[in-house]
């Protein structure tokens, strides 16, 4: 385009034609070059997560916590989740053993291997509590939390989310997805996870990347997940969902701040 009106304005200026000059190329669509991914969206990201994880806006304080919320996964553990019955937790045993071999956690690789794929214990009680928060206190393990986040959630939350033309707002939707439901590694079925629950909002709305309006994309997006909630008592609470429809109510699509919700019944703010 820019090479075919630089012939014209010089064509015209051979044959003294005058207002040329008004002649100017198409400009791109304006399209945001934040991502979630720079510094600062990124810590809200983490808080939006931690608040809805852990009741706390303070996400590097769980990489302590851990417990069984009887959602048949075992335990739930770190800072975003870890559970002993999909395999991310198995994963970041693995990845932390490489760098310590000698550490709290390597005992109980054996039975996170046993009990990966199921809500079992076995292997694990009484001591694997107590290890893990010791574990978490090590610098190397919460390196090592953060990697498996990103490797396995976030990295691949964003990816996705720009592929299909969305904002920040819709690129932290897809991250809070895959972190509940996961990013269908055969751990729940297709349907129920943040792959699955993207193609059944596909099917219904086409993605910006498409041609299509994103708050009605998102909006699917966000109706599709909550039909998966909705089969899991532990996560019958909309609450995610529903702060995420908030923001895009808002056309907050950069996620402005300040950015006010409610978890839970608990009001955050950031």
């Amino acid at each position: 385009m820019l090479k075919k009106i630089c012939l014209t304005l010089l064509l015209c200026s051979t044959l003294g034609i005058t207002g040329c000059t008004k002649q100017t190329a198409e400009k791109p669509a304006k399209t945001s070059t934040v991502s979630l991914k720079d510094p600062e969206k990124k810590e809200q990201a983490m808080a939006l997560v931690s608040s809805a994880e852990n009741s706390s806006l303070d996400w590097k304080a769980q990489y302590n916590y851990i417990e069984d919320i009887q959602d048949g996964r075992g335990y739930t553990a770190g800072i975003i989740g870890f559970c002993s019955g999909t395999g991310d937790m198995l994963d970041l045993v693995e990845k932390y053993t490489k760098t310590q071999p000698e550490n709290p956690l390597a005992a109980y690789l054996p039975a996170l291997k046993t009990v990966n794929g199921s809500d079992s214990h076995s292997g694990l009680d009484p001591d694997f509590t107590s290890a893990w928060e010791k574990a978490s206190k090590e610098p190397e393990f919460q390196k090592a939390q953060n990697q498996i986040r990103d490797e396995q959630y976030f990295d691949p939350a964003v990816k996705q989310a720009k592929k299909d033309g969305l904002s920040v707002l819709g690129q932290f939707i897809y991250y809070d997805a895959i972190v509940m439901h996961g990013p269908g590694d055969g751990s729940v079925p297709y349907e129920e996870c943040f792959y699955g629950i993207r193609k059944a909002a596909l099917k219904k709305v086409k993605s910006p990347a498409e041609g299509g309006d994103e708050t009605e994309y998102l909006t699917s997006f966000l109706d599709a997940r909550d039909k998966v909630m909705a089969l899991e008592d532990v996560h019958e609470d909309l609450s995610r969902t529903i702060a995420q429809r908030k923001f895009l109510k808002e056309e907050n699509f950069t996620m402005k701040q300040p950015l006010h919700w409610v978890m839970y019944g608990e009001k955050f703010k950031l």
